[in-house]
Order: structure tokens, then sequence, then C-alpha cells
């Protein structure tokens, strides 16, 4: 159970991969939660039956406003979006659009209804390629592709709407989360997902042939990209204890990074996966996707000096293991909405 006193709560985007495990880490805690998720990517059976489902767009303000007022919500956590990195690149608008334009209605509707804390699923992308290894929050931000923009734009905006009006918020930067609920209640179901250990653990399944290795002449130990896993059990229960700090303090608002502080290279995660399943996953070797940095790791420092947060599943092998009973869960098929 969080500490202090348990608002209600709209998850956006709660049918989604995040999402959903916050939707259950909030409700495991014994807080009041509803979803709105349009289902263009998410999925109805992620978000259990019992909490409030409302299909549409966060870019409807009567909608929002409906919602509002049915649920007496107070606090909003914000995961709709769009969030693959080459589609940014060749359709700037649509990130924009959906990350951006989009979020600023939902701000807008949050401050005409007196909605008063805000938590932001941003990105690690926001750094670009960093200069520092592992990345601090004052870092420098400088995005490479508009994914990234399109979420510093969000932060901004969050930071001069706190600043006029009565709303806390905390920005909430992830690495490369990956896993799924331990309990196998919810994962990542996407169709022709990227992220690698999802991708993975589908070629360890039988679901595809191989597992592309983009680039192998980095300057990192064994020439790949390394990367902070977070399992996504772990940020969720960072989201709930940030939400805790935001009510038990409006005054304050909060910007963290949310990563374990220690890379894996790509052949150190294939290499896992081939461990936990005692298979071998076919490797194709390829040149370096643009913009892609060496490395990029979470300095936790701030979030665990600010919150109770103490990671449980803090180890690849077991974020392996919880992705690939998912995986297997899921069957051969994509899963209906």
């Amino acid at each position: 159970m969080s500490d202090g006193k348990q608002v209600p709560v709209l998850v956006t985007g709660g049918a989604g991969y995040i999402g959903s495990h916050a939707v259950l880490a909030l409700k495991d805690a014994g807080w009041p939660v509803a979803v709105i998720d349009n289902l263009t990517t998410g999925f109805r059976f992620a978000v259990p039956d019992d909490v409030p489902f409302y299909e549409g767009d966060i870019e409807d303000p009567a909608l929002l406003a409906r919602i509002f007022a049915e649920q007496g919500t107070k606090a909003i956590m914000h995961f709709a979006g769009s969030i693959i990195v080459p589609e940014s690149v060749e359709n700037p608008l649509k990130y924009y659009h959906n990350n951006t334009v989009k979020s600023r209605a939902l701000i807008a509707a949050a401050v005409e209804a007196g909605v008063p804390h805000f938590i932001f699923s941003s990105t690690a992308a926001t750094y670009g390629v960093p200069e520092n290894s592992p990345v601090r929050e004052d870092d420098a931000k400088r995005p490479i592709n508009p994914y990234g923009w399109s979420k510093l734009m969000t932060e901004q905006m969050l930071a001069d709407v706190s600043a006029a009006h009565p709303l806390n918020f905390c920005v909430l930067r992830y690495f490369n989360v990956a896993g799924a609920d331990p309990q196998t209640r919810t994962g990542q179901s996407t169709a022709g997902a990227t992220h690698l250990i999802k991708v993975a653990c589908e070629a360890a399944l039988g679901k595809r042939d191989k597992v592309g290795v983009f680039g192998t002449d980095y300057d990192t130990p064994d020439g790949t990209g390394v990367r902070d896993y977070i399992h996504v059990s772990d940020l969720a229960a960072a989201h709930v204890q940030a939400l805790a700090a935001l009510v038990a303090d409006p005054a304050r608002s909060l910007t963290m990074n949310c990563g374990y502080g220690r890379g894996f290279s790509v052949l150190e995660v294939l290499d896992a996966v081939d461990r936990v399943t005692g298979g071998t996953v076919t490797r194709e070797m390829g040149p370096r996707r643009a913009g892609d940095p060496a490395q990029l790791v979470s300095d936790p420092s701030r979030i665990r000096a600010t919150l109770p947060w103490v990671p449980q599943y803090d180890d690849l092998d077991t974020i392996i293991t919880h992705a690939l009973a998912w995986e297997d869960r899921l069957g051969p098929h994509r899963p209906n909405h």
C-alpha cells in the first residue's frame, strides 16, 4: 500500500504495454483507477474487467470532462502516445500530433477541471546522444529524432503550466523497458514490436527466424550497443510512488530517470536469452542504425534518493523469464483487441 491519501487516477493509454502494468500496480496498491485508450495500439483485454474503461481519444475535451466528473479524477498518469523512433523520423507530424498536440489538449482539460496531479511518461530519447554515461537528469537535452523532441516539448509544457496553474507533475524518463507482469496478467502484446528483448523472445519461441544486431563496431566491450533495461513492473511501481509523492506535497514537481544504472550489450542480452531458454537465437549482424548512441545508461541516484523505490526485478535473466512467459501465453497469433 502507498502512504497517504489515495486519489482517483485516470490512466491514459492504459490498454498499452506500460500503461496496463501501471493500472495493475495502482489497483494492487488500492488506488481508484480508470482508463482511457483509443485502442489503436492498446488491447482491451489488458485492462481488468473491474476497472472503468473509456474507449476514446485524449484530444476529446468533452469526453475528458465527462470522465473527470464521473470518476472524480484528481490525478492523471499519461502513457498515451507513439513510441517508434524510426517511424518518428519518417512521419514527424504524426508524432508531434500524438505526443505533443494531444498532450496539450489533455493538460488543458486537466487545468480546466482542476485536476491537480500529473505523471508523464517521458523517455531517455530526450537526451539524444549523451556526452556522459551514466546520464543524469540535468545533463543536456538534445534529442536526435522527432520522438525525443515530441516528449521534451511536453515536459516543457508541464513545467510552464505548473508555474501558472495549481498543477504539480512528475516526469519519468524511461530507459529500455522490458519484461512482463510476473503473474502474466499483461505484457508486451504489440505485433511487430522493435524492443530487443521482445524480439529475442519471439525468436526463441519460433515466431521470428532471427534477431537483427544493428552495429558491431561501437566503442563498447563487444562492439554492440549497450542499454539500461528496466523491468516494466519496477517501472510501474515507480509511477505509483511518484504519484504518492505528488499528492503528499502539492508544491513539489519532480523529474527523474527510470533505470537501474547498469547496461547490457545487445550480445549480452541475446546470450541471456539463450541461457534462460537453453536454445540458440539466430543473430544477423548488420550496420548501425542512424542516431543510435553507443550506450545509454541511466544514473538513477535521484529517484532512489527521492522515492522509497527499491527494484524487485533488477536481474536480466528474470526480466527475460517474465517476457518469455508472456510471449508464450500470447501463443502464435497476435491477440485480438
